[in-house]
């Protein structure tokens, strides 16, 4: 089973991972992210998934046009894990510049 995060952890991978947000009232992190057209952000969520399959670690996120949200947390943990900074890392390599 995955643990959450302590908070010393916690401190750590926000300071690395810039883009992202705390969620308020949530244990969780987000990043939105604007792409050129709708197919350049179907792109990219198309290599989300395939990640997310691979780490077994699927996000929750929305699509409008060339806007893609994404929110990671790790619901079995209840809350944030080492699979969601993993993930968040993973992401900002598939982003646009």
């Amino acid at each position: 089973m995955t643990a959450k995060l302590d908070d010393e952890a916690r401190r750590a991978a926000l300071a690395e991972l810039t883009l992202w947000h705390e969620v308020e009232g949530r244990d969780a992190i987000r990043r939105e992210l604007r792409f050129a057209d709708f197919n350049a952000a179907f792109a990219f969520m198309t290599r989300v998934a395939l990640l997310a399959e691979a780490m077994d670690h699927h996000p929750e996120w929305c699509n409008v046009y060339d806007r893609v949200e994404v929110v990671l947390t790790t619901h079995s943990a209840g809350g944030l894990s080492a699979k969601d900074t993993a993930m968040a890392r993973a992401i900002d390599g598939y982003a646009p510049g």
